[in-house]
């Protein structure tokens, strides 16, 4: 059975309190309850640091079954010329905690600048670096690439020779790759603004629930345009959509309408 999880961008923000968050609840509750609300949240602040293990043990804890968080990989991978030399980055981040997320631990998102470009060689010692398994459990990894440059085929072909998954990314500022180059789909949804209270229209909404049910059935959305001529191999696949940015306050409601969507 696959699944379409959807969420937000970490669960710390001032301004969803009295919005997603009841007035009065205490901050050290806010993910038990957040993640009541929605099926996964995206942890940024691994991006700009190290977590403790007791801290990847506690939000654990603090979800309930079939929850699921991704967590973006750090910058410190990511952010260099020479991609190839990550390898200590990698593991460190590995090493940090993040499996006592147990079967909680989903997707690692690696994002790089948007000034990086593509260079085949210097990517494909990237994904040679990304650990596949650990302690007998799959690791899925998804790349966000920001720079115009990888909206070619070639790119395409590398992450599926890899069988890793390019993130789909709704936004004016970076390229739209829709292209499906593993075994899930992820997407980031950027484009939410005040004047809508689900931050999307109603419309939206549900071209974006059309997609990812057509996605997680095997087929590919027919209003989204490949970048490489050939599709990918028909079959199921999970998917993960996170409402992020934009009008951020809005980004729970999104979230939920979106997986009433799902439901109707």
């Amino acid at each position: 059975m696959t699944e379409i999880r959807a969420g937000i961008g970490g669960w710390v923000f001032p301004p969803w309190r009295g919005v997603l968050y009841p007035k009065g609840l205490p901050q050290a509750k806010e993910l038990h309850h957040a993640s009541r609300q929605v099926t996964s949240i995206e942890i940024n602040g691994t991006f700009y640091g190290s977590q403790k293990p007791a801290s990847f043990r506690r939000w654990r804890d603090d979800t309930p079954e079939g929850f699921v968080f991704s967590l973006k990989g750090p910058r410190f991978a990511t952010h260099r010329r020479a991609l190839g030399e990550a390898g200590d980055s990698v593991k460190r981040f590995f090493d940090s905690g993040v499996l006592e997320l147990g079967e909680k631990l989903g997707p690692i998102l690696w994002q790089f600048a948007p000034t990086m470009q593509f260079d085949k060689a210097n990517f494909a010692s990237f994904l040679d670096l990304l650990p596949r398994k650990l302690d007998g459990r799959e690791i899925r990894h998804v790349l966000e690439a920001r720079h115009e440059s990888f909206r070619t085929p070639d790119f395409i072909a590398l992450m599926r020779e890899h069988k890793v998954p390019v993130a789909l990314v709704d936004t004016e500022d970076h390229p739209a790759i829709a292209d499906i180059t593993g075994d899930f789909v992820y997407a980031r949804l950027r484009r939410m603004v005040m004047e809508e209270e689900t931050g999307y229209s109603s419309r939206a909404l549900g071209a974006w629930a059309k997609r990812f049910q057509t996605w997680s059935k095997g087929a590919e959305p027919d209003d989204l345009k490949r970048i490489h001529s050939d599709a990918a191999p028909k079959r199921p696949r999970d998917c993960f959509v996170y409402f992020i940015n934009g009008a951020k306050v809005r980004a729970p409601a999104a979230a939920q309408a979106f997986l009433k969507r799902l439901k109707g």
